[in-house]
């Protein structure tokens, strides 16, 4: 194992609900493993694992083997070192999440773990979430009068609407301190994100031009090339909208437009993001209409393959009206962003796989350059997210030559590659940093409940006026940016999609 950039975490127990479920052998133990091995937690960290099924630590163990063997996750020998390291110290509870048997049990394997400190992992289905926090809270896990820590850590949905996500926060907020919950959107921890604070507030010219004076408009993309696939069930009760805009994207778009802040800690940042998010503009059914698009992927060729439209795939219904694209047109009403569109869009089987946030500013006021036959464009600056980091800015610059017959302007990327800018220092995944930051304390990177709740009431509105209109998805082909309707949203306004 490789030596720690930094201390070690404290001492934790991580029980994590949902042990043999794909979540936990896909994403949660090969970061473990990560972080194992790069000395990020020590030997005083162990795992207790929370299934319903049947069957004692060894089950649990084999299918984890079985699982790294193919995953890649432990290919080298340091990392076959951190596994069986970490290995040793997962034990197994198998029993009902709703009875207090299984609590008794967590409650009885903490008291004589060598720490007492405990972060409560709910890789389950949403429906749980309630009931586990409340058994917790029953068989006082989550008194932390002790000394010891405990947190719960939930992955999105944070519900399916503003009723839902209320009633939820509610819930967990009678058994738990809202200190104590991380609300867990994985978007947050990949590095490009934070470095969108870093962009403005690190740099004075950029920051200085970061207003309603300067920018023209904003677009936000979240696109992927990849079909409902097996998750037909879910995704036909939830959709493009409700999956994707009211957490990935809605958060991108509080940074983006977020005022700078006093200091930089957790409550600042997130007292900001929430204010973005309730000065979002609300608007009437005629609005909600005309500033936005609903669509769902037809039958088409894509890589080589026939595939089949959205409602021929397996779980949904042949008369299905999911949207599996939306694109939005947004307001914020604030001083600095009056007047300054945001387009989002996100859809699955697009062109490709991409989530960027492009910010276009405005024309010079008067080109000195038109006289000589030169066309200037206005700058752009670029913050590619996924699948490479990169931060890019377009500028105007002259075209080598004599000038004779006049003056040749190009638009010329200023490229920071973060892979390349920083080749000597370590890359992590998105749910390293924020199980770390789980483990320390830190709720920087998490979800508060405000912002929750924010961002169901704006969608909520939205999808009432699209029903009462009857707004119904167009189809688009597969490997395209969406139904013709999306590029219409944009281009009355002037303005091209960044493809």
């Amino acid at each position: 194992m490789t030596s720690p950039e930094v201390a070690p975490a404290p001492p934790l127990t991580f029980v994590i609900f949902g042990a043999t479920g794909d979540l936990t052998r896909r994403l949660l133990i090969p970061t473990l493993i990560n972080m194992t091995h790069n000395g990020l937690v020590g030997d005083d960290l162990h795992v207790l694992g929370i299934g319903i099924e049947p069957g004692n630590v060894e089950m649990l163990l084999e299918r984890l083997d079985a699982f790294l063997k193919t995953s890649g996750d432990i290919e080298d020998q340091e990392r076959k070192a951190a596994w069986q390291s970490l290995r040793k110290r997962i034990s197994y509870i198998s029993g009902d999440f709703t009875q207090n048997a299984v609590y008794k049990s967590i409650a009885d394997y903490l008291s004589h773990a060598p720490s007492a400190n405990a972060a409560f992992y709910f890789a389950v289905p949403p429906s749980f979430f309630g009931d586990i926090a409340e058994k917790l809270s029953e068989n006082g896990l989550t008194d932390e009068t002790t000394g010891a820590f405990r947190r719960i850590a939930i992955e999105k949905p944070f519900g399916h609407d503003l009723a839902s996500a209320q009633a939820l926060n509610a819930r967990l907020l009678n058994h738990a301190e809202e200190s104590q919950i991380y609300r867990i959107d994985h978007f947050l921890g990949k590095e490009t994100v934070q470095n969108i604070m870093t962009t403005r507030f690190a740099n004075m010219m950029i920051e200085a031009l970061w207003n309603n004076n300067y920018i023209d408009h904003v677009q936000i993309t979240a696109a992927e090339l990849v079909d409902v696939g097996l998750r037909g069930k879910f995704y036909d009760a939830t959709g493009a909208l409700r999956d994707m805009v009211p957490n990935h994207l809605f958060q991108l778009l509080a940074m983006v437009a977020m005022e700078p802040l006093n200091s930089f800690d957790a409550e600042s940042i997130r007292n900001e993001k929430a204010k973005v998010l309730k000065a979002l503009r609300h608007y009437s059914r005629e609005e909600a209409t005309q500033n936005g698009v609903r669509g769902a992927y037809a039958a088409g060729p894509l890589a080589g393959r026939d595939l089949p439209a959205y409602t021929e795939t397996a779980d949904i219904a042949p008369d299905s009206d999911t949207e599996t694209f939306v694109a939005l047109k947004l307001l914020v009403d604030t001083w600095r962003w009056a007047g300054v569109p945001f387009y989002l869009r996100t859809g699955k089987r697009m062109a490709e796989r991409k989530t960027e946030i492009f910010i276009q500013f405005k024309c010079v006021p008067h080109s000195i350059f038109a006289a000589r036959g030169a066309r200037t464009q206005p700058n752009k600056l670029v913050i590619a997210i996924q699948p490479e980091e990169n931060i890019r800015l377009l500028v105007m610059a002259k075209t080598p030559g004599l000038d004779r017959e006049g003056i040749r302007l190009r638009e010329v990327p200023l490229d920071v590659g973060l892979a390349n800018a920083f080749a000597d220092a370590r890359r992590r995944i998105a749910y390293e940093r924020l199980l770390l930051d789980l483990i320390d304390g830190d709720p920087t990177l998490f979800v508060r409940r405000d912002e929750v709740e924010a961002q169901w009431q704006w969608i909520d509105g939205v999808r009432a006026a699209w029903e009462a209109a009857g707004l119904t998805p167009k189809p688009y082909g597969a490997g395209s940016w969406g139904p013709s309707a999306a590029i219409a949203l944009t281009e009355r306004d002037g303005v091209h999609w960044h493809d």
